[in-house]
């Protein structure tokens, strides 16, 4: 099958008829194309909406940017490039696409708020396993004039503004940019195959290879091919000029996992108990396990209505991380959208890479689990009052909820059905919890301490550095001991070959 090419005659369709110009943008557009950046007919999008307005695309950072300094330049020498009717035809057609309009509510006022002399109290599941650092953070914000109620999971430490481990409900016209964090909609998913397990011995290599083919890693790694870039058809893409400046990086980084605790890996999933969510018999399973959130998207909507929410709420020095935004305002309306979209951009990316690898193993999984644990949620409390529930790093568990608890690429992680706990929020811990920082785990840990590790539990890594070592989290067994009254487990997880970030990148977790 020969491989699509843009041509000349292409360019002449859209009305490039310039002989100069022809080999520097067919030079761009069979680039893009070679490398899977966007399929042909994008191209020729981006090429019309180029020509239109060579200014714009002059003075942003992307793909065409050279290329639309030189047609600015022609139009500057008197040889203007000017669309053709077919040209004109794909930016109507761009245009004709429904576009996300939110409601106007007015822009939030800036105010000042005191905290509460007197914290709320709140549950702490495993107090014992709990630096005193989140223990103050939470303190701080159960003092806010807007918490209802909290939680602290036992995998808890420090973070900023909420501690990472904390479950915080707030009145229903509040949320919180810091108290979801910066990965928004950080999350698990996990594909559950009908192989045996002994290929995690007997084809290691080809395991790996698709790890290493179908997985990408790094601050700003991107993905050539897309299974499924339907999402990006959806109007809420237009909805702010945020998303709409952020939706081509978006779009170049589907399927990417980036750095920090984030990973893919192959291992063996033992199913403990029947259960009527989980669906599958008693038995070990080839499983493939992902952990990853919404890239340079979510991180980007999360700085900027961070600043926004401090701008708008402003509280004491020790609170400010805390400061949310008014749910009924311009900024709140955006955040809440933005957010979600986060949610489902994180749920896509995880898809992209359990698909490609379902289609590598030319197998489709017997069963895929999936939840986040960086986002907020409209729930009640239990006398029926309406909340948005934080979760920063823990896990939703609610009685009728499947998730995913893992641990260091060494210890074994679990699928939980929750209990619904009301005192708990309906909430667990999202990991074993770190027990040194990263600053902390490179100055104190050797490679020689990581590769005695691997060799014990049986484990293959490629990557990682010295931060991710299974040294610098806690014992996830005294995690689970300290939050049983709040899951069930049903399923444990043995990693085996794991693929993590290349060391000494910036966590993006």
């Amino acid at each position: 099958m020969e491989t699509e090419i843009i041509t000349q005659e292409d360019l002449q369709q859209l009305g490039v008829h310039h002989e100069e110009a022809y080999p520097k943008f067919l030079r761009v557009a069979n680039g893009l194309l070679k490398n899977e950046v966007y399929p042909k007919s994008h191209i020729l999008l981006l090429f019309a909406q180029m020509i239109d307005s060579p200014k714009k695309f002059s003075f942003s950072k992307n793909k065409l940017t050279n290329l639309a300094l030189y047609t600015k330049h022609l139009k500057e020498l008197g040889q203007e490039l000017v669309l053709s009717e077919y040209g004109q035809s794909l930016l109507e057609a761009e245009k004709s696409k429904p576009k996300y309009e939110l409601p106007k509510t007015g822009r939030q006022a800036e105010n000042y708020f005191d905290l509460r002399e007197e914290a709320l109290s709140y549950r702490i599941y495993g107090g014992n396993y709990i630096e005193q650092g989140a223990l103050d953070q939470m303190q701080t914000a159960m003092r806010l004039p807007i918490s209802l109620a909290g939680a602290l999971m036992p995998d808890a430490h420090q973070g900023y503004g909420l501690p990472i481990g904390g479950v915080l409900a707030t009145k229903a016209d509040t949320v919180i940019p810091y108290a979801v964090g910066v990965d928004i909609a950080c999350r698990m998913c996990m594909s559950v195959f009908d192989l045996p397990v002994s290929m995690i011995q007997r084809e290691d290599k080809l395991l790996k290879k698709m790890l290493e083919y179908h997985s990408f890693f790094g601050m700003g790694s991107e993905s050539k091919q897309k299974y499924d870039d339907t999402l990006f058809d959806r109007s809420e893409w237009t909805a702010t000029k945020l998303i709409r400046d952020l939706k081509d990086k978006a779009y170049r980084q589907l399927g990417t996992s980036g750095t920090g605790n984030h990973f893919v890996e192959w291992g063996v999933l033992e199913v403990l108990a029947q259960d009527e969510l989980m669906d599958l018999p008693v038995g070990k399973y080839l499983t493939l396990l992902s952990h990853s959130g919404s890239r340079g998207f979510g991180g980007a909507i999360a700085n900027h209505y961070s600043k926004i929410a401090m701008q708008k709420t402003r509280l004491p020095k020790e609170a400010k991380h805390l400061a949310w935004l008014d749910m009924n305002s311009d900024e709140g309306q955006e955040y809440w959208l933005s957010m979600n979209l986060a949610g489902d951009y994180a749920s896509a990316n995880h898809h992209e890479i359990h698909n490609k690898i379902a289609v590598a193993l030319n197998q489709n999984p017997l069963k895929r689990i999936e939840n986040h644990h960086n986002f907020a949620w409209e729930e009640r409390l239990a006398d029926g009052t309406p909340v948005i529930v934080h979760r920063k790093g823990a896990t939703p568990a609610g009685s009728q909820d499947l998730g995913i608890i893992p641990a260091s690429m060494t210890q074994p992680g679990y699928v939980i059905r929750g209990k619904g706990i009301n005192e708990g929020l309906n909430s667990a811990s999202h990991g074993a919890g770190r027990k040194m920082s990263r600053t902390k785990a490179l100055g104190m840990l050797t490679k020689d301490d990581l590769q005695t590790e691997l060799k014990k539990a049986q484990v293959q890594l490629i990557g990682a550095d010295l931060d991710e070592a299974p040294q610098a989290y806690k014992d996830i067994r005294k995690v689970m001991d300290a939050q049983t009254d709040l899951v069930h487990v049903i399923a444990q997880f043995s990693p085996k070959i794991v693929r993590m970030a290349d060391g000494r990148e910036k966590a993006e977790d």
